[in-house]
Order: C-alpha cells, then structure tokens, then sequence
C-alpha cells in the first residue's frame, strides 16, 4: 500500500470518528461509556495510519539518502586547475544549503526540515519563504503588475498613518506697520491598513519527486502572476473593503479632469484637455494608464495635418508616448464604456502600497492526498491608497 493510500484511509478514518461522535451525543453532548470506547478505538486507528505514513515516510527518505552517487563528479575543465568547489560558497539565505534545504522539505511533505530552514513558523504549520524566494517573487509581481513600478511601495510591521497637507496657509500684502493676518493650517492623515490575499496551487506527486524539474521555480512563477493580477485589480478597481481601495475608487481615487462629450469615441482635443487639466508639478511624472481596447483607439487619432498622435518608442523595453508621455496598459482598467473612466493620468507615486512583513509559503498535507497531490499556498497582506486624489486625473466618458 502507497503512503497516498494510507493518507486516504487516515482521513476516511478520522471522518468515520468525527461523524461517530455526532450521531452519538446523547441531549447532554456527552458519549455513554461503551459509545467512547468505541470512539477511542476509532482515534487509535487514526494513530496508527499515521505511525504507519511516518514509518514509510522515513523508508522512502532512506531510500532517497542510499541512491545517492557516492563519487563527486570531476566539474572542472582539463589543465585548468580549478574546480566549482574551489570557489567562494554562498552564506546566509542566499547559500545553496538553503535552497537545497526548501526543495527537500517540499519533496518531502515538510516532514524533513533542516535547521537552516527554520527562520520563522506560521501559525498554521507553514514555514517563512527564504529572502533569496521572496526577492525574486517581488521581482515577477514587478514584471507583471504595472502598479508595483508606477506606484510607491512601503514595508510596514504595523498600520502606517500618513499626514496630509489638506489646506496649506496663504501669503497676504500688507502695508508697512499694520498688524499680520494669520492663516490656519490643516492636516489630515490617511491609513495604510493590511489586507489579506492568498494563491493555492496543486502540485503532483511526480513533479514533488522528479529531481530533473525545477519545481521551487514554477511554483513561485505561478504564485506572482496570480498575485500580482490580483493586485492590480484591487489598485485600480478596489472597494477599500477587505481590499484596497482602488485609483478609480468613487470616494478617495483619482478625481474627474475630463468629462468625453461622447459615449463611445474620445477626441484629440480631450487628451489634451485632461492632460492640462493636472496641475502642473504632476505633470513633471505623469503617465498615462487605459485599456489596451481604448489604446488602439487612441493610436488611431490625428492632428489637423494627419499625423498621429501616438509617439513609437525609440528605445526597446520602453513604453510609447502620447501627446509625450508614457503609456501603460491594464486589463483591468475599465475599456470605453459609457459613465466609466476610460483613461488615467497622473503621477502614480502618489499611490502607496503597504507591504505588511514577509509572504508566508505553507503546504496542505494531506486534503489532495487521495489525489496524489499536494496543495501549497502563498500568502501576503498589503494595502493600497491613493493619497493625493489631485495627483491623478481621469478622462471620463459620457453617459449614455
């Protein structure tokens, strides 16, 4: 028998004894003596299946320890006189006992865990992502979500309160000797909060146990792009309730710069109307962000001689300009839709993102056992508001 089908049988057990204990519960809530011993019957069974998957677990280690080459391979090129173990070894989190640390305990169902992996434990039996991990899942939400490089990021252990200048004092002429006029100054604050937010993947058996594959690499890849368009949802279309609270937000987002005269088309005269519509120390790194639908709309408009607005990028890797700024797109922003914003325009610095400590990386033991697989889940909790809503302006189109 497979340690999978020991799993199943353990849970089909623990089931069976939970739902035992249901039916017998007399009107006081408690078992008469016969009842109980039967239930401790049950419970030792499950004891057993686990001694058993420990055992097998154990074996299956060995195994894995005894098939191991028992010679080094030569690494080094003929009369060159070096060797890859010559070189100076990584330390800390960024050392290969590290890595090699995490992909064991992942092939293993985290029953074998070395101490280089134990930083920090979740509360529910996960282990904490090593930093060299967490670096680079950062780097994959940066590729993928377009707020993680517009906006501003902050790591916070705690809610993080920002002071804003809501009225600034003004200056006043007077004439020489009369008495000075006083202007009050106002500040308001606004809070980054932490929200949670959560990816699970499946992952099989085969893939846990084939050294040729690369799994620690495939899952991360899997979890920033599910994070990260998570994330760019919530920055722009979030409610601020259990989530962010979105740049298109009615209350606390952007604010209206232009308002389309038309439902369905967007003229030249409005992109420049809105671009002039933010005031002008925005302006300095303003970009714009649409839809990739009201991109191709706009690339299509002219001038008055024919040209087209649109401005190709000279350089690979940068965006294209219009009226000669930058453009980036979303899926997730609204396309030309009647009352909706169909384009932004701002300097999305002003948008600070919370990040609230480290992601956690946890696994699911044994809920996709009978499956032959292995669930593993990713967590973070981050916060995101727009803190100046002058700072960005929208071109609003009209109502139907």
């Amino acid at each position: 028998m497979t340690i999978n089908e020991l799993r199943a049988k353990r849970n089909q057990a623990w089931e069976a004894a939970k739902a035992f204990v249901e039916t017998k519960r007399n009107s006081d809530g408690l078992l008469s003596d016969e009842d109980a011993k039967t239930y401790a019957q049950m419970e030792k069974k499950v004891q057993d299946y686990g001694a058993e998957i420990e055992r097998m677990e154990a074996m299956s280690a060995m195994d894995a320890q005894l098939s191991k080459p028992t010679s080094t391979p030569i690494t080094e090129k003929p009369m060159n006189g070096t060797s890859v173990n010559d070189q100076k070894p990584k330390t800390g989190r960024a050392s290969d006992a590290y890595k090699d640390g995490m992909l064991k305990a992942l092939r293993t169902n985290f029953r074998q865990v070395s101490n280089v992996l134990q930083e920090g434990i979740d509360a529910d039996g996960g282990y904490l992502v090593p930093e060299e991990y967490d670096s680079r899942l950062i780097e994959a939400l940066e590729e993928e979500n377009i707020f993680r490089k517009l906006g501003h990021t902050i790591t916070t252990s705690g809610e993080r309160k920002i002071n804003i200048a809501a009225t600034k004092p003004a200056a006043a002429w007077i004439d020489e000797g009369e008495e000075l006029t006083w202007g009050d100054a106002k500040f308001a604050q606004i809070n980054l909060d932490a929200h949670k937010l959560h990816v699970a993947v499946k992952v099989t058996e085969e893939l846990l146990y084939d050294n040729a594959f690369q799994l620690e690499k495939y899952i991360l890849r899997q979890f920033a792009k599910a994070l990260a368009n998570a994330e760019e949802d919530a920055f722009l279309n979030g409610t601020g309730v259990g989530q962010p609270l979105g740049l298109l937000a009615d209350e606390g987002g952007a604010q209206i710069g232009v308002t389309a005269a038309s439902a369905t088309e967007i003229t030249a005269d409005e992109l420049i109307d809105l671009v002039y519509s933010l005031k002008r120390p925005y302006r300095k790194n303003a970009k714009f962000i649409c839809n990739d639908q009201t991109l191709a709309a706009i690339r299509k408009l002219t001038d008055k001689n024919g040209r087209y607005l649109w401005q190709d990028s000279v350089q690979a890797g940068e965006p294209g300009r219009l009226l000669g700024y930058e453009v980036h797109t979303s899926p997730y922003f609204p396309a030309i839709t009647a009352g909706m914003p169909a384009i932004a325009f701002g300097d999305y610095n002003y948008y600070n993102i919370g990040d609230r400590g480290t992601r956690s990386f946890a696994e699911l033991k044994e809920l996709f056992a009978g499956n032959g697989m292995v669930g593993f889940v990713a967590k973070e909790r981050v916060d995101g508001k727009l803190i100046l809503p002058e700072a960005v302006k929208l071109l609003k189109m009209a109502t139907a």
